[in-house]
């Protein structure tokens, strides 16, 4: 009597499941992120003797130094400070973008403070600018 073996299939990774995660993460950050638009060129525009036309703004610009300090644009404000001038903008907060530069060794606490002032300010959209680097 001969017995027949039977033949052994070579174990498979099944991939289904890794390409449907690498793609629900895709969606996600495609989602979540905000792209921020930064001029690529330096350009020196040629000056006009007519009325210059008032460009809105479309950002408002909020840096946290690693000691805490907090600049709206050049001035140093604190948090109280920073409030009265952010619900200075009024109804326009809507359509504007909270962009916080905070430094990488600034304090978790207060970049969170920061987020919450803007949204209790009015401001829906909030972006947190970092840095792009290139992998070698």
């Amino acid at each position: 009597m001969a017995f027949s073996r039977k033949k052994r299939e070579a174990p498979r990774v099944d991939l289904t499941p890794m390409v449907d995660v690498v793609f629900l993460l895709l969606i996600f950050f495609m989602i979540s992120t905000t792209f921020v638009e930064t001029p690529g060129i330096s350009v020196k525009l040629p000056e006009s003797s007519s009325q210059q036309r008032k460009q809105e703004v479309k950002e408002v610009k909020v840096y946290l130094s690693k000691d805490g300090r907090i600049f709206l644009g050049e001035q140093e404000l604190d948090q109280n400070g920073l409030r009265r001038r952010l619900k200075a903008y009024g109804a326009r907060t809507k359509n504007m973008t909270f962009l916080l530069l905070a430094d990488k060794e600034a304090l978790h606490g207060k970049v969170v403070a920061l987020m919450d002032l803007a949204k209790e300010t009015g401001f829906e959209k909030l972006a947190i600018a970092t840095e792009f680097r290139k992998k070698p």
